[in-house]
């Protein structure tokens, strides 16, 4: 939505994506073609557990990625045991790191390495980090390893990143696939995007053929790609359900660049008022927003350009 500012992005990417994450997240590993039916209590998950994390680190460093912080963060938490319904190869980096393991060290390592955990929180790095530059693909490299080793997982977490800008810059979701097809690294998420584009495949479609399960390339094309349809936000969530398989993951990251781009006035407000922790989100959101207007402006390049 034009004319939007820069903390209202931020807040409604955090706002969108929790309230994805809640509202299909007892839709969990279910079957395809899952009847969607809006949950009673709207309660987070670990995907939106982990972005707040990384929120919280990029506060305390005046908005950089700086994968120690960010580890330090994620080992809070999880002391605290606020952590909920975490996947194998996040749990096995934060039981390392409570024990004092090294940020670079304790991710996971090989195939079962591959899945959506650094894509699920990668969204606040977006208004912090610019993936044109190396440098700043070195840190988003680095952050989603402290849980990931896998390249395929990196992969993700960039695409979710470029996502996230190119709706915070108010360009158009329906662009979405076709934006960010043809852009680096090369990977199986940017084949299977590319398929997708290439044959207009609708989500459910998508799913049928690739899958909708936690591994990053099924999941983070799915969700970019139920994204830019133009669709109301809980129409979208529940065609997330219908897809089965990870979808509170999925929708968390659809909920996240649909926030971005439309802002408070495309989700339901009914439902912001039934979100566990939404007082919480918005108040990080606001935090981080006065430390990412000091970095830059969130805005993509204008057209794909080789790095």
């Amino acid at each position: 939505m034009p004319g939007l500012k820069l903390a209202d992005r931020i807040a409604d990417c955090l706002l969108g994506g929790a309230l994805g994450d809640a509202l299909a997240g007892p839709f969990e590993n279910g079957p395809a073609g899952q009847t969607f039916e809006e949950p009673a209590d709207l309660w987070l998950s670990d995907d939106t557990q982990f972005t707040l994390a990384t929120c919280e680190a990029l506060i305390e460093t005046d908005g950089t990625a700086d994968p120690e912080a960010i580890a330090a963060a994620f080992a809070r938490w999880h002391r605290g045991r606020r952590f909920r319904g975490v996947g194998a190869s996040t749990l096995k980096a934060l039981r390392e790191l409570e024990i004092g393991g090294h940020w670079a060290l304790v991710g996971a390592a090989g195939e079962r390495s591959a899945g959506n955990g650094a894509a699920m929180r990668a969204a606040p790095l977006a208004f912090v980090l610019d993936p044109d530059e190396e440098d700043d693909r070195r840190l988003l490299r680095d952050v989603s390893r402290i849980t990931h080793h896998h390249e395929e997982a990196v992969a993700g977490a960039l695409l979710i990143v470029r996502a996230v800008q190119h709706a915070a810059a108010g360009q158009p979701l329906a662009d979405l696939p076709a934006a960010l097809a043809d852009r680096p690294p090369d990977c199986l998420c940017r084949d299977r995007l590319r398929a997708a584009r290439g044959e207009r495949l609708s989500p459910q479609e998508y799913a049928g053929r690739f899958g909708a399960s936690g591994w990053a390339a099924d999941s983070v094309p799915l969700a970019l790609l139920a994204a830019s349809r133009s669709r109301e936000f809980v129409q979208t969530i529940a065609e997330v359900v219908g897809c089965g398989g990870d979808t509170d993951t999925v929708a968390s990251m659809c909920g996240q660049i649909l926030g971005a781009a439309h802002g408070t006035a495309g989700l339901p407000e009914a439902a912001l008022k039934r979100l566990e922790a939404a007082d919480e989100i918005r108040e990080t959101a606001a935090s981080l927003a006065r430390v990412a207007a000091n970095i830059r402006p969130c805005t993509p390049s204008p057209s794909p350009r080789r790095i």
